[in-house]
């Protein structure tokens, strides 16, 4: 099956130090590789209520930028959250993403959660300070909704950074660039 990257930048602004180095990585994917890129800023969504306690529990059908997403979503084999670190953890454009799998889980027909099964889901992010362990929040944000949903769990891709630019000065994370999508996603355990 030919490998299908969705990027999903979670961002508040537009060519940031975290989609420069999504950027850099999808550059080293394979000639031909399908490339779908996606500013959630672009595509917002409401904030999330759960209806899981409410009537029958069921969501109803998906309109506009949710239908949008879901269906970019279900498109790819690959999955790449790119967020900046934002108060330890995923940005709110991507929590909000997020949260929406729960009810993208109980739409009718829809078979959300079993068609992740196997996929892969990897992460992007920039943050301020060298201190990589003030992303474990990030991180196990991301690992945790891979297991939960029977993905492969590709791993986090960190680089420092914090006015537009500042990227370019970490030469460390552009070399882990270039080989990040080189490795085999494993499964991801909760």
């Amino acid at each position: 099956m030919a490998r299908k990257f969705l990027f999903l930048l979670g961002s508040a602004r537009t060519g940031g130090n975290t989609e420069a180095l999504a950027r850099l990585a999808a550059e080293q994917l394979p000639p031909g590789t399908e490339q779908r890129w996606i500013r959630l800023a672009d595509h917002p969504l409401p904030d999330f209520e759960d209806l899981r306690h409410t009537g029958d529990g069921s969501y109803p059908t998906l309109h506009g930028n949710a239908a949008l997403l879901l269906d970019a979503t279900l498109e790819a084999t690959d999955l790449v959250i790119a967020s900046p670190l934002y108060w330890y953890s995923v940005s709110t454009s991507t929590k909000r993403y997020l949260d929406h799998w729960s009810g993208w889980m109980r739409v009718p027909g829809i078979e959300f959660r079993p068609r992740m099964a196997g996929r892969n889901l990897w992460g992007v992010s920039v943050l301020a300070g060298a201190d990589q362990s003030a992303a474990e929040p990030l991180a196990g944000t991301l690992r945790q909704t891979a297991a939960y949903m029977d993905m492969n769990w590709g791993g986090v891709l960190f680089g420092t950074g914090s006015k537009p630019g500042d990227l370019h000065a970490d030469a460390g994370a552009s070399a882990r660039a270039k080989i990040f999508f080189n490795q085999d996603p494993v499964t991801a355990r909760a």
